[in-house]
């Protein structure tokens, strides 16, 4: 029997180098933030519902959909700002479902798909058979985010407080990757788990 496995962590949590360990291994993992390049792009169905709801101001000549241009208008327009928010939920949630139907259809009977989401909790996402959290120390967070988004200290602390607890995401999680340590220490947890779920 296929297994759907969900896969989230925080900003800076040491998601990316799961994923990438995973797609090294030959695991098929859907990443929601490709996905939505992808719809993103001229001719993409979010770009052309974005382009339905708003008109072509908020896009180049070229077809590209200024994002600067977008947010600024979004910001100052709470009514504007939830509109844009439920369309691309909407349009994000049914492609990503779309990708795993397609993937279930043709893979092998034992076979294993993740779908790495980073609003996996916040936007109610379902249907896995297990979800993991990638988790990190405050502390590491913080100083990972500060050095990656060149931000000071409060900036990070903002960008992190944004988002749900990671108290509130490991009560809904199955299983917990702790990233604080190296990548080695980190790919042998993904490792442990693999062999786990291979054996059920």
């Amino acid at each position: 029997m296929s297994k759907v496995i969900g896969l989230t962590g925080g900003i800076a949590s040491g998601k990316s180098t799961v994923v990438d360990f995973l797609s090294s291994k030959g695991y098929f993992v859907i990443d929601a933030d490709k996905v939505v390049r992808e719809l993103q792009e001229p001719g993409g169905k979010l770009a052309q519902r974005i382009l339905k709801t708003f008109g072509p101001r908020f896009f180049e000549s070229s077809g590209v959909l200024d994002r600067q241009k977008l947010g600024k208008f979004i910001f100052s327009d709470e009514a504007a700002r939830q509109k844009l928010a439920e369309l691309q939920n909407q349009t994000i949630r049914e492609e990503i479902y779309r990708r795993k139907s397609d993937l279930l259809k043709i893979m092998p009977e034992e076979g294993i798909v993740f779908m790495d989401i980073p609003l996996l909790f916040e936007q109610n996402y379902d249907g896995f058979d297990e979800v993991w959290l990638v988790a990190v120390d405050h502390e590491i967070q913080l100083e990972r985010v500060m050095q990656r988004d060149h931000l000071s200290r409060s900036e990070a602390r903002l960008r992190i407080a944004a988002q749900m607890s990671l108290k509130e995401k490991k009560k809904k999680a199955t299983r917990i990757i702790d990233s604080s340590g190296t990548i080695l220490e980190t790919r042998k947890i993904v490792e442990q788990y693999l062999l786990d779920l291979e054996s059920h």
